[in-house]
Formats: C-alpha cells, sequence, structure tokens
C-alpha cells in the first residue's frame, strides 16, 4: 500500500488447471494435440471460444450443448478439485523435520498513516526490515471512508492483496475494475507500468494484508497482469484442529494453482487451541511469518508465545513448528519465496536494480510512455463507496 503521491495492468485472467499435455510446437504444418485420456478431451474441447483455430471442427449446431457442458464440467471440476484436495489432506501425515527453522529477528509491526488518510501496520518495508529478498513490504491495513489509496503508479514488481474484512474496489488506467471482498486475493503484477486506485467500497473498517514480491530483471519490464481469484476459489483444507487456506505454494500435500513469476508461498493457517503444525518449507527459500491475531508457540515448544502484529524472520531450514497452547484460535500467514538475489533500488512505487532505471522509470512516468501511454490522461472514476 507504500504511496508516494505522485498524483500525476493489464489482462485480467482467470485461473484454470492446465491440461497434462499442453498444445504442442508444430512440427512440418502440424500441430499435434496430446491428451492423457478422453475426460481431458472433452474437457478441451467444452473449453474452447470461439476464436480457437479448432473452432472449424465442431459442428455449428454443437455450440449451444458445448456451452452448456462447458458450464456443467467447469462445477464438476470444481466438485472433484475439492473432494481430491480433502482426501489428500486426510491421507496427510505431518512431517519429521531433520533442520527445522529458527526465528532470527523479531519485528513489530509498527502503525503509519498511508495513501490518502489510511492507517496500516508495517513490518517489512519499515524502518526495522527495508526488505526482505523477494519481499518488498507487508502492511496490514486497516482502511475506513473517506480514507483510501487514490491513483498511484507502480514498475517493476507484484503486489498481493488478500482482504480479511470489508470490500475495496480497483480501478486501473486500461479500464479494468473491480471489487474484491472478505478472503478474496488481487495478484497484480505491475511489470512495466499501471496506474490504478484502491479504495473503500462500503462503510465502516476495510481490513486486509497487502505483500510487495519483486520481480527479477528479466520479469521487470513484462506486460501487467491481475490474478483475482475469489474466496470460494482458494483451496482450503483442515486436518487435525487446522484449517488453511492455500494462496500460493502446498500445504498438507495440497498445492494451489495459483501462478507465480517469483516463485512464492502464501499460506493462510488458523490454529485451534491445543493444535500442532509441522509445515515443510523449501530449504533455500527466505520464509516469514506474521500473527494476524492470538497468540502461538513458534519453533520451539518450550519458548515463550509470541502476540499478533509481530512478524518472524526465520532461519534457512526445511520447515516450521508452531504450537497454540492459548485458549483461542491463532491466526498467522507463512510466507516463503526463492531469493532473487539481485541488486533492489526502490523510490516510492518504483523497484528497479539500478539508480538509472528508476530514473528511468519517473521520465516514462513523466511522459507517458514505455508502459505509462496512458497515465497523464486517466483518472479513477470509482466512487469510494459503492
Amino acid at each position: 500500500m507504500a504511496m508516494t503521491m505522485i498524483r500525476r495492468p493489464t489482462t485480467l485472467f482467470s485461473i484454470k488447471p492446465k491440461l497434462l499435455f499442453p498444445i504442442t510446437p508444430p512440427f512440418k504444418n502440424k500441430t499435434i494435440l496430446l491428451f492423457s485420456s478422453p475426460f481431458l478431451a472433452a474437457a478441451f474441447f467444452c473449453s474452447l471460444p470461439k476464436t480457437s483455430p479448432f473452432s472449424p471442427f465442431l459442428f455449428p449446431k454443437s455450440r449451444p450443448f458445448l456451452a452448456e457442458q462447458r458450464k456443467s464440467f467447469s462445477t464438476a471440476a470444481a466438485a472433484m478439485s475439492k473432494a481430491s484436495s480433502e482426501q489428500i489432506a486426510k491421507d496427510y501425515k505431518m512431517p519429521e523435520l531433520r533442520n527445522p527453522r529458527h526465528i532470527v529477528r523479531k519485528v513489530v509491526a509498527k502503525q503509519m498513516k498511508e495513501g490518502d488518510g489510511a492507517t496500516v501496520r508495517r513490518s517489512i518495508g519499515g524502518s526495522e526490515l527495508r526488505n526482505f529478498d523477494p519481499f518488498l513490504l507487508l502492511d496490514d491495513f486497516a482502511v475506513s471512508h473517506p480514507a483510501g489509496f487514490p491513483d498511484h503508479p507502480h514498475r517493476g514488481f507484484e503486489t498481493v492483496t488478500y482482504m480479511l474484512e470489508g470490500y475495496f474496489t480497483h480501478e486501473d488506467f486500461t479500464g479494468h475494475k473491480g471489487t474484491i471482498r472478505a478472503g478474496d486475493i488481487q495478484w497484480m503484477t505491475a511489470g512495466r507500468g499501471i496506474v490504478h486506485s484502491e479504495l473503500p467500497a462500503r462503510e465502516g473498517v476495510q481490513k486486509g494484508l497487502q505483500l510487495w514480491v519483486n520481480l527479477s530483471s528479466k520479469n521487470k519490464m513484462v506486460e501487467p497482469q491481475w490474478q483475482e481469484i475469489q474466496s470460494k476459489d482458494i483451496v482450503r483444507v483442515s486436518k487435525d484442529g487446522i484449517d488453511v487456506r492455500i494462496i500460493a505454494g502446498e500445504a498438507f500435500g495440497v498445492s494451489s494453482p495459483v501462478y507465480t513469476r517469483t516463485p512464492t508461498m502464501y499460506l493462510h493457517f488458523v490454529m485451534n487451541p491445543g493444535a500442532e503444525l509441522r509445515q515443510r518449507i523449501p530449504e533455500d527459500w527466505n520464509s516469514f511469518a506474521y500473527i494476524m491475531d492470538g497468540e502461538g508457540v513458534f519453533v520451539d515448544e518450550a519458548s515463550a508465545p509470541i502476540s499478533k502484529y509481530h512478524c518472524l524472520v526465520l532461519s534457512k531450514g526445511d520447515g516450521l513448528r508452531v504450537w497454540n497452547k492459548s485458549g483461542r484460535q491463532l491466526h498467522f500467514v507463512l510466507l516463503s519465496g526463492e531469493p532473487l538475489n539481485e541488486p533492489v533500488v526502490q523510490y516510492g512505487p518504483f523497484v528497479m536494480n539500478t539508480q538509472r532505471e528508476i530514473q528511468q522509470a519517473f521520465e516514462d512516468y513523466r511522459r507517458g510512455k514505455n508502459g505509462f501511454e496512458n497515465a497523464n490522461e486517466w483518472s479513477a472514476r470509482a466512487e469510494r463507496l459503492g
């Protein structure tokens, strides 16, 4: 949510499971389709858009039927996916960790003003922890009308907004507009440039988390993209008194379909009193936990419990152990990412690798070019309440 008040992406795409065997490269002007089963073949043809090169091979009168089958298939696939996830989690055994991570640093998220009258609690991205490769910022926000985050630009990284309470309306300079509600995720790749606004869409306090994930030098100038995932579509499983929403990555043997350019794991755990968690983490990834509510014992069962608003920076290792020894639920997110090991030069909403690239970003924004072509003429039309 951090904004340098420069007042002056973007393709919206849905998350869909990929076919086991995608379309293969052309060989001698022929394209070969490989399917692992007739079910996948049916799924493919029922999902064809009208503009598909394969559409002419379908009988025109079959289109209404296929449209209905597409809806039926989507519903059935979702049900099968949920049932499969539940079975996988049921059969999953908590791993024995050979090299459990320990806490190397504790940072209390500090309250500060951001945007236009908004309040955030910042852990990563603050004075105590400027960044933690590949993570640039974590804001725990609570915003009430008329505060918000009006028109502002980004370049060179991704923002991930996770709504916990309320509604936020977002709009960008390509005409994309939408509202995310409690439990929804918006994963925005700013890439070469985007200008957007984020404003409350109802009375009361809107709460959530916003994470900034850095992009590698090769991806900093990609075209902007959006992934918007409704709460009902986020993979969620429960086991042994623990409920986890798998926003990205894997937990209890179940994986999220969300695509991340920078390899990332994003898990939201809710642990009931008496529950114990052992969660695997890729050994070379950087990882931290942020406690949103309640208190928990992290890493060492004999250690003192740690309460809300603490960000726990973890050492390298193969996983994390957590116990809830309190009388109420523990809510926390576990974030892990593959380090980029590249220079980070940041000025407000622009994050690049060199000072020269930062200067170029400001120049492009000012002149309305190289990704900011619509920046000078655009202003969000979204009302603060809707």
